[in-house]
């Protein structure tokens, strides 16, 4: 599959992700894939325990794709994650062989104040 190709899967990924279709949001999968949440220590082995933990989250979630990158078998997606009106910066890194993710990692990072120390350096980040 071209890169262009993989990009558009990876962006329909997340699109349906946001409009609730979890037919769609998982068939990026292949049927034996691995998602790792590192923060928790958690590993869910094949499409279809992807699809159920996921399914059962009780949170109100959106998504925002700030940006989708890669080239190949190796893609990575930033975005925030907003769980019930909080807002979450979240990393996937997304692996590929066959033009299914075969594993895949999940970085979550809450936001936190900036330091006053580095105001007259810094500047905001345009919104996504």
């Amino acid at each position: 599959m071209s890169d262009a190709g993989t990009r558009a899967r990876i962006a329909e990924h997340w699109t349906a992700s946001e409009r609730g279709d979890i037919d769609t949001e998982h068939a990026i999968y292949a049927e034996d894939a691995i998602l790792d949440y590192p923060q928790s220590g958690e590993r869910f082995r094949g499409r279809a325990k992807i699809r159920a933990q996921r399914g059962g989250h009780p949170a109100e979630r959106h998504f925002a794709i700030s940006r989708i990158s890669g080239s190949g078998d190796f893609w990575v997606s930033e975005c925030v994650i907003t769980y019930d009106g909080a807002a979450t910066h979240s990393v996937s890194v997304m692996e590929f062989t066959g033009g299914f993710v075969t594993h895949e990692t999940q970085y979550f990072a809450d936001p936190f104040p900036a330091s006053p120390d580095r105001a007259a350096l810094a500047e905001p980040i345009p919104p996504a």
